[in-house]
């Protein structure tokens, strides 16, 4: 092969890493791989199938969301075991995106999840194309804590009415609550729906808390379907339903332009959450076996396998946590155990679609609940509020905009909420006056070094953030408060030091800020000096051409290479 063709051979590895585990696939991890699969595949049914309803889709689309990308994420993902599909944070995304769209159409339903895929895939791939993988930092632990908390109230409390065998809905948590509550009263439980659903909600997990290796969903499933067909109860339990043969023909879900446009803002939030969920995943699952993935190259795929299923009837995916560990924890190495679930689910379609006409709704209700379940962590609010109040609130006030507000706007509620603690983060950061340790090397906090002498004449401060807008005035008004604090303690201060490795930029509006320190400071007598900047900000400090009485107002004698450095000239010049 000449150098040209092994070059092109490569790259087509870098883009279809299928091609490259292919060539290095060991024979001893087809066992594994098959089995896993096969593990896999028996979760993908009833997860495709129940979050396909919680979507407010026909469940056979659920399993159309299952195949596809996981087949096309196989040929194209990075991750040799990240496994998508439907999943229950995004569920309640596409059902409040469409379900006021089409209130009593599921045929339209189906359309318009069709496209809220096809948008979430292209978004997807167009933050790949750029390298917005940073963007996933959007939402930060707490936010993503609350959120998820909250779409698991969400989840749960929609499905209790399919759980006791009625049908109840509402526009808010408290309407859906309110829709519960008269189910309940109103007689509408049916007693042998509910019978099923609650026995399955207790199985599952039961099995899941004493034997995490018997598939406890494959068991309530399966043993729910049996028992109805030798029961009697099959005219009395509401059923999922016979199943179509095969997969859809591929299509553009709709033509009509405003369907489009209606969804660009619930597809915008469903790929954050997608992409954030997958990402985590995906690095901790690489970082076990050992190697790397590219975030912009998962985004990418990602975002292609949600294209594929919006064409193929199917609706927005990405990463199962839960059916990614199992094909892990039941030896899978490669995306064959991937493929080996999607052509099981597959088979299903195509032998056996009339299955279905004998699963109970609740069984699949139960199924659904306790995978939102595993989405509430509690623990970690608790410390959350434990080592940082405001990070606490914040998952508090995320929890809230989706219990309240609705999934929808608690997306928006969260990024805001992102941006605010991250503001407020910055602009009250650590603060320090710094002094010598002796026999220590360094300047270290004089408050928490009550031994540290500090230096004669000099006042030096360390300002734990980039100076930007919202911490500019602070920054002026402490430097200003320990200078006084200094002087009234009986000081004589001649120099301020500021310690400004941590400062990694200062923007206009901080500028201004410095300008106003500089004069206040030369007004009272005082220097001031930046040791340690970076040159980067001090190259974009030159940029501003600040000037005072026609000469440069930063001169060289404002910066100095180290904190060292200053101190000797300060001590040599008082000698």
């Amino acid at each position: 092969m000449n150098r040209g063709a092994t070059a092109r051979f490569r790259g087509a590895m870098d883009w279809l890493p299928a091609i490259r585990t292919a060539r290095h696939y060991r024979r001893g991890w087809l066992r594994g791989d098959v089995v896993a699969g096969i593990a896999v595949g028996a979760l993908m049914i009833p997860a495709g199938l129940g979050y396909a309803e919680v979507s407010g889709l026909p469940p056979v689309h659920g399993l159309y969301a299952t195949i596809i990308p996981v087949l096309v994420y196989a040929l194209i993902g990075p991750s040799r075991m990240l496994i998508l599909g439907p999943d229950s944070a995004l569920a309640p995304i596409i059902a409040a995106a469409i379900i006021p769209l089409a209130v009593t159409d599921p045929g339209r339903r189906v359309e318009l999840a069709g496209v809220l895929a096809i948008e979430v895939g292209v978004i997807l791939v167009l933050a790949g194309v750029f390298r917005l993988g940073f963007l996933t930092t959007l939402l930060a632990k707490p936010i993503r804590i609350g959120y998820l908390n909250g779409i698991a109230l969400v989840v749960v409390l929609g499905q209790i009415p399919t759980l006791l065998g009625f049908s109840g809905a509402g526009d808010s948590i408290l309407q859906v609550i309110v829709a519960d509550w008269r189910g309940l009263v109103d007689g509408s439980v049916i007693p042998q729906a509910a019978a099923i659903g609650i026995t399955g909600v207790v199985v599952i997990l039961v099995l899941r808390r004493w034997r995490k290796t018997i598939p406890g969903v494959l068991i309530v499933v399966v043993g729910a379907m049996a028992f109805l067909a030798l029961s009697g109860w099959r005219s009395e339990v509401p059923v999922v339903g016979a199943m179509p043969e095969g997969l859809p023909a591929p299509a553009i879900p709709s033509t009509n332009w405003a369907d489009w446009v209606q969804l660009v803002g619930p597809a915008a939030g469903i790929a954050l959450i997608a992409f954030a969920d997958t990402s985590v995943l995906s690095r901790t699952f690489a970082a076990r076996a050992g190697h790397t993935v590219n975030s912009n190259h998962e985004v990418g795929a990602v975002g292609l396998s949600n294209v594929a299923a919006g064409v193929l009837g199917g609706f927005p995916v990405s990463a199962s946590s839960s059916r990614t560990a199992v094909a892990d924890a039941a030896g899978g190495r490669s995306q064959l155990s991937a493929v080996t679930g999607a052509v099981l689910v597959l088979l299903v379609l195509l032998v056996i679609p009339g299955v279905t006409d004998y699963l109970p709704s609740s069984a699949l209700a139960a199924v659904v609940i306790v995978a939102a379940l595993s989405l509430v962590d509690v623990r970690t609010v608790f410390e959350l509020f434990r080592i940082d109040k405001v990070e606490g609130a914040l998952t508090i006030v995320a929890f809230l905009g989706v219990a309240i507000l609705g999934v929808l706007e608690g997306i928006l509620v969260a990024i805001a909420l992102a941006f605010v603690g991250f503001i407020y983060s910055a602009s009250r950061p650590y603060r320090a006056e710094l002094g010598v340790v002796p026999g220590l090397r360094g300047y270290h906090d004089v408050s928490r070094y009550p031994q540290a002498e500090r230096i004669a004449a000099t006042l030096i401060l360390r300002f734990d953030a980039p100076l930007f807008f919202a911490n500019g005035a602070l920054f002026d008004d402490w430097v200003r408060t320990e200078l006084k604090a200094a002087r009234a303690s009986g000081r004589t201060i001649g120099t301020v030091v500021i310690a400004a490795e941590p400062i990694t930029d200062i923007d206009s509006s901080a500028i201004d800020e410095l300008v106003e320190l500089d004069d206040y400071l030369s007004n009272h007598g005082v220097e001031l000096v930046f040791a340690e900047l970076k040159d980067p900000v001090r190259e974009q400090l030159e940029k501003y051409r600040l000037s005072v009485d026609g000469r440069p107002r930063f001169t060289p004698g404002h910066f100095a290479p180290t904190l060292g450095s200053i101190v000797d000239e300060i001590l040599d010049d008082d000698s």
